[in-house]
């Protein structure tokens, strides 16, 4: 008997970001120059939406006040529309045609720039990260901090050469000429990135990472780039604007906070590619929007992740239990070590899936939350039926389900029935199988005997593939991402040859077709009039 689990990051336990925040605190010393920010999450038709607004303070003045929320109505509001949308963009479209962002030396500074914020900030990025996410600050460190600090790392080593032309063989049909591959930024990009990994990538995958690894690329190349952090992540969100304000050129790389509003003033603009992660859904209104330009998109959409357990791999329900304890505790609600989930939104989405009735009775460890603490244990649910709700959806929370086949063949037919996955694990000894899955199965990724680490290779893309997603990145897969791969031939005036002008003769005729099939004695036949035939 083999195990198929349907979803990796449920393995993993690192749930959502952030609690809800109706509001954040008004201090009783506040500035004199104060900007409301609202933010509308907007969920499918079943749910209701809802918004809530924060406070951000500039130019903090010596006098105080009686913060109350009777100011609210004094302050005034700042929108995001498109109007300002379309006057940044034509600003940062002004900035590149200067030429400012394509050298060597500016991509240099910003990318060292990005290396010290993270390094200098590490405390004040851990903090958010834990206000959004309760992100343990070992995973912190080794999930956003480190991968970031990386990225950065490996695109100033290897910068250079990704930006020197790339030589290519030419045919004896344009003989005498060279030829290259010139890297050419592609000039104004919109990177829009997903809660889970504020400064990184998907749930099991980092925050700041998510935000500023395409970023980080799209400067390699050097575009100009706006930024669209999530705003279900706010505590990250706020600090990244902050941060880039303060340490990043402004007059090219810019952030620009809010939801769906201000999100859909970004995406009426024309760009030269957008970057998006998150779901399906809002993937297809991305792609929408930039078919209007005819703009190229990276979508990073994930989906849900299988891992196969074959049968020769010891591992049994029993083995989980005990592990968990290990992680976790007895009470798992009461760890540390385990984050809580984004939002109230997404609790209650999660708590719907341990409800419903196909899976109630199948739950064989955890199921306690605690919605105060927004906070749900981890829960492993045996031989889970395959129309159950939570087998309709990426998790993107504590919960494990596992399917239980007859052989390794029925779980490819499994995983193949279903959307091509972002990742497809696999967990044997054999050789043969290995090799067989990997032939048979379709995924954006694969990881044999582990799960995760193969995002933290530079050197392998990271992408999807169908309905998880289109385009990869990572490494010199980001430079290339944001890059326009231009062909380039370059001829001289001497040695061109008549034959393929008119006007035409049989001689021109043998001659050409000669050169053209590279066929060497029938080429010199032809230049001294001798017919091969």
């Amino acid at each position: 008997m083999s195990s198929l689990s349907m979803d990796v990051a449920a393995l993993d336990c690192r749930l959502g970001v952030g609690a809800n925040r109706p509001l954040r605190h008004l201090t009783n010393k506040i500035s004199s120059q104060i900007h409301i920010q609202p933010t509308q999450l907007s969920f499918p038709s079943q749910h209701k939406s809802w918004s809530f607004a924060y406070f951000r303070t500039n130019h903090i003045s010596s006098k105080c006040c009686a913060a109350t929320l009777s100011l609210m109505a004094e302050v005034e509001k700042e929108t995001f529309d498109v109007e300002k949308a379309d006057l940044l963009v034509k600003e940062l479209r002004k900035v590149y045609r200067s030429g400012k962002t394509k050298s060597y030396e500016w991509r240099v500074s910003q990318l060292k720039s990005i290396l010290k914020m993270v390094e200098e900030k590490e405390k004040d990025i851990i903090k958010a990260l834990q206000e959004d996410l309760s992100k343990p600050e070992l995973e912190a460190y080794i999930s956003e901090i480190s991968m970031t600090k990386g990225s950065c790392k490996h695109a100033l080593e290897e910068l250079e050469g990704w930006m020197k032309p790339q030589k290519a063989k030419t045919s004896i049909t344009t003989y005498p000429s060279s030829a290259e591959i010139v890297s050419e930024p592609l000039g104004v990009v919109l990177v829009i990135s997903t809660w889970n990994y504020p400064f990184s990538s998907n749930i099991a995958f980092p925050l700041l990472v998510l935000s500023l690894d395409p970023v980080i690329g799209a400067i390699a190349a050097g575009n100009a780039v706006v930024l669209k952090p999530s705003e279900v992540a706010p505590a990250s969100s706020s600090l990244l604007a902050k941060l880039l304000e303060e340490y990043v050129d402004n007059s090219a790389i810019r952030v620009v906070e809010g939801a769906v509003a201000e999100t859909s003033a970004l995406l009426e603009q024309k760009w030269d590619k957008i970057f998006y992660t998150g779901s399906g859904h809002v993937g297809r209104i991305v792609m929408a929007a930039a078919s209007k330009h005819l703009t190229p998109v990276i979508l990073e959409l994930g989906g849900k992740c299988p891992v196969v357990v074959a049968s020769d791999v010891n591992i049994k329900i029993d083995a989980l239990r005990h592990e968990l304890v290990e992680f976790f505790g007895v009470n798992p609600l009461e760890s540390d070590d385990i984050s809580h989930i984004v939002n109230l939104y997404h609790f209650k989405r999660l708590k719907r899936l341990i409800d419903d009735d196909k899976v109630s009775n199948k739950i064989v460890l955890g199921g306690q939350t605690n919605e105060n603490q927004l906070k749900i244990a981890p829960t492993i649910l045996l031989d889970v039926p395959e129309d159950a709700l939570v087998m309709k959806e990426e998790i993107f929370g504590p919960l494990l389900p596992i399917l239980t086949v007859e052989n390794i063949e029925d779980s490819f037919t499994v995983i193949n029935s279903r959307s091509k996955p972002l990742a497809a694990y696999f967990f044997t000894n054999n050789e043969d199988l290995k090799k067989d899955f990997v032939r048979n199965v379709s995924a954006g990724g694969m990881l044999i005997n582990d799960t995760i680490l193969h995002l933290t290779v530079p050197s392998l893309p990271f992408g999807g593939v169908g309905e998880s997603g289109m385009g990869s990145y990572h490494g010199k897969f980001s430079f290339d991402a944001f890059s326009h791969k231009k062909a380039v031939l370059y001829r001289t005036f001497k040695g061109d040859s008549p034959t393929r002008f008119p006007p035409y003769s049989a001689g021109k005729l043998q001659l050409l077709k000669s050169l053209m099939e590279g066929d060497m004695l029938r080429i010199i036949l032809s230049l001294i009039g001798w017919s091969k035939d």
